[in-house]
């Protein structure tokens, strides 16, 4: 049993080593392979003086080098802090200064990019190149540029730093809902929990094939590596252009499981797809909100032998529940029970159990529970609160996440989500749920993705808003029709605004807050 994140590669390099572990493009990577380039960048790391805890980024596409950096930065004992390739340089500008980043791992393009920002960057003391060009970016006192060449051509490692499965090993950085991204902070047990949780109730083995389509910043997108290492699975990277890429893909590679978003699926259920992708496919997941009820339904229609996992997570806690895909039919809208190892409850403000099919706030206790927000106590104290429901005989207190998600628990045990507190919709004293009217228009088959905002309003605190795009022209009027027939008063939208696309955050989720900012005068300046 694995008990650092690093020793799932080592564990399979000592059982197989000659089985593949990486894919990417023509290259096929061995657990014999990957571990030894995870040894070469540890002795790279230690002999550049890294200390344990010390943070490195990882500022790349999906490649084997990033890989490569992140656990070899987890063997050396460091914190890795997987950066988002999307981000512009003021956004990783801010993620190296603020967990104070000692060495950057990217590529000389990237390094280009970030000539103007990396002198902000106070702590850095090295950065590595992983295309052996070393860009142009001014003098920079105490800093080492270095070559991916140069950085491996280093001693052996002599001794690893002692570390056991509580310490910290990575940071991954959210969106948040408000303000700058924040840090969360991931110990090995974390990360070794969740990956063992995640290959249990998926039924992974060895002989699987995932195809690795979301950021590695991204907690699903990095559970991809740790979940198929852990059980001595392969990984095919890939950084797509177009859904089509991503069928071709599954061909190409003989991929058995697939991970992606909603938006993504979405544009995924409009293909055909072939015979050998069909058949290859054993099992698909979502994550990252709610999988519209037709999307399912295409899927199932394209992809018959598939079996479909629908997921609930937060970065704080990884993976929370899961719907079994026996209950995919019978209960679309579910977001399931709890992991293997999690223990999830619902709710009220004073931390009592809700009833059966009452409302309340989705709280998660166990290993998966992260380390709370990197340099934050005031937001961490927020989110990480003592968990309900603990003996008290027990003289230190448990911390659980309080994710801010209202849900409900059925009789039978199931969780519904309602939706994000912040993102209720408060109209003419009625609380109503973005998600409820989202589903209903995407019913109507008439858009490919809508928002239903909560705008303010002079009389009714907040008028709903619909923000949809579609390929097409959108049927505005039928749109309306739909939800008049479908919708109780309360919940039809007072306006409906079409978008050629809806902007998306860097995890390729719809960005809400973006919307809500764009038209948060809407009313107030159509009364005037």
């Amino acid at each position: 049993m694995s008990e650092l994140i690093h020793h799932f590669i080592g564990i399979q390099a000592a059982r197989r080593p000659d089985a593949p572990a990486l894919l990417y493009k023509n290259d096929s990577y061995s657990y014999s392979d990957l571990q030894g380039s995870i040894d070469t960048v540890t002795a790279g790391l230690l002999n550049l003086g890294l200390e344990p805890a010390e943070r490195v980024a990882i500022y790349l596409p999906k490649v084997p080098k990033a890989v490569y950096g992140i656990f070899g930065t987890a063997q050396a004992g460091g914190a890795f802090v997987p950066v988002n390739p999307l981000l512009k340089p003021a956004q990783v500008s801010y993620i190296l200064r603020d967990c104070n980043v000692r060495i950057l791992i990217t590529s000389s393009d990237r390094l280009s990019l970030l000539a103007n920002v990396i002198p902000e960057c106070h702590d850095l003391r090295a950065v590595v190149v992983v295309d052996n060009k070393l860009p142009s970016v001014g003098s920079i006192p105490g800093l080492d540029l270095l070559t991916w060449d140069l950085f491996t051509a280093r001693d052996q490692i002599s001794r690893l730093p002692s570390r056991i499965d509580t310490h910290m090993t990575a940071i991954l950085y959210t969106s948040g809902s408000t303000g700058r991204p924040k840090g969360v902070v991931l110990s090995h047990r974390n990360m070794v929990a969740g990956a063992e949780s995640v290959a249990k109730y998926l039924g992974n083995t060895r002989d699987d094939r995932l195809l690795a389509v979301l950021p590695m910043s991204f907690d699903y997108g990095l559970s991809q590596l740790t979940t198929a290492f852990s059980v001595g699975a392969s990984v095919a990277l890939m950084d797509y252009l177009l859904p089509r890429d991503v069928v071709k893909a599954i061909s190409r590679h003989n991929i058995t499981g697939l991970a992606a978003v909603p938006p993504l699926w979405q544009q995924l259920a409009q293909l055909e797809w072939p015979d050998d992708a069909i058949n290859s496919l054993r099992y698909i997941t979502n994550s990252g909100g709610a999988m519209p009820k037709t999307t399912t339904e295409q899927l199932r229609q394209r992809l018959p032998n598939t079996e479909i996992f629908l997921m609930y997570g937060l970065t704080e806690a990884f993976r929370s529940t899961y719907l079994p895909p026996d209950q995919v039919e019978v209960r679309p809208d579910s977001m399931g029970k709890a992991i293997p190892n999690a223990e999830i409850l619902v709710v009220r403000e004073d931390g009592t159990e809700c009833a059966p099919d009452e409302p309340g706030e989705l709280v998660h206790k166990g290993a998966l529970v992260a380390m709370g927000y990197w340099n934050d106590p005031e937001k961490t104290s927020i989110r990480f609160k003592p968990a309900p429901n603990q003996p008290a005989g027990i003289p230190l207190t448990e911390i659980a996440v309080w994710s801010g998600d209202r849900v409900r628990k059925d009789e039978e045990g199931y969780l519904y989500f309602i939706s994000r507190n912040d993102e209720m919709i408060k109209t003419s004293g009625y609380r109503v749920s973005p998600t409820e009217i989202e589903e209903v228009v995407y019913s109507s088959r008439l858009v490919k993705e809508v928002v239903a905002l909560g705008i303010p309003h002079s009389t009714l605190g907040q008028a709903i808003i619909l923000i949809v795009s579609d390929s097409d022209t959108p049927d505005i009027d039928g749109i309306m029709r739909h939800c008049q027939k479908e919708l109780p008063n309360f919940m039809i939208p007072q306006v409906i605004l079409a978008k050629d696309s809806l902007p998306r955050n860097q995890n390729g989720k719809i960005n809400r807050q973006s919307l809500a900012a764009e038209y948060g005068d809407f009313f107030q300046e159509s009364e005037n």
